[in-house]
């Protein structure tokens, strides 16, 4: 299954769901993914219940090897945004999915 949304599709279903406008409902949505991208900026991590929650972890320095050409590489540290989902947001998926493929 590849099933596709774009922030279009999103933005389209939200505002036919709470009577917006999609002009309005882009401006939530922009504003929602500017918040959670300056808030991961900034140190800040973000726990949304039901959904999951958001957070910075520190990927440490190490040799890599280039699959092309076999090469070692050495790979900086740095960071990296992380997103866990919470145990309800899975069983819904999870229950979903299985009905889909009719179980």
């Amino acid at each position: 299954m590849n099933k596709k949304m774009t922030k279009a599709d999103i933005v389209e279903k939200v505002a036919s769901g709470t009577g917006l406008t999609k002009l309005e409902t882009e401006a939530i949505i922009e504003g929602f993914l500017t918040t959670v991208i300056d808030s991961l900026r900034n140190g800040y991590g973000i726990e949304i219940r039901g959904f999951g929650s958001y957070k910075v972890k520190k990927k440490n320095a190490r040799t890599a090897r280039n699959p092309r050409t076999g090469e070692k590489v050495f790979v900086e540290s740095h960071y990296v945004p992380v997103f866990k989902f919470s145990k309800d947001f899975k069983a819904v998926v999870n229950k979903g999915m299985k009905e889909l493929e009719g179980e």
